[in-house]
């Protein structure tokens, strides 16, 4: 999906996700729930991440982006959904994202990725949980 969306702005050897990112690559999470991270420095720690969200949530698929074009030529906008379900839980994860990108030299410099925090927490807590939190509000979307 990202290969998509970023096009030429990557390296024509960045064929997963972790080849995209820099050595010194930073991704940032604002809307991160207490217990997971809000910002990640370097590739290293973005794998460590990336390995254990596998542990937490299972995707089943990625859907069709839609690019910005921004005025600046290194930095793109990307709006896309994520499918799957908690591991521990069963509860769906139907996340839409909003992505800000920087590249440089064919690699992702910076990723701040937008998402809400309340359906992650029903995929990883369940329903009954957040909605007991939020005052029982039925729009899991």
């Amino acid at each position: 999906m990202l290969r998509k969306a970023l096009g030429d702005r990557l390296a024509p050897d960045a064929a997963t996700f972790l080849d995209m990112v820099a050595e010194n690559g930073v991704m940032e999470f604002p809307y991160s729930p207490p217990g997971l991270p809000t910002r990640l420095v370097g590739k290293a720690a973005i794998a460590r991440h990336l390995e254990s969200l596998g542990d937490m949530i299972a995707f089943d698929r990625m859907g069709e982006p839609t690019i910005h074009a921004t005025t600046d030529p290194d930095v793109t906008i990307v709006e896309f959904e994520g499918f799957g379900s908690g591991v521990a839980t069963g509860e769906s994860y139907d996340q839409r994202y909003i992505s800000v990108i920087r590249t440089d030299a064919g690699r992702i410099m910076h990723y701040r990725d937008y998402w809400n925090p309340l359906v992650a927490l029903r995929a990883l807590r369940g329903s009954a949980v957040v909605d007991a939190l939020v005052g029982g509000a039925s729009d899991h979307g």
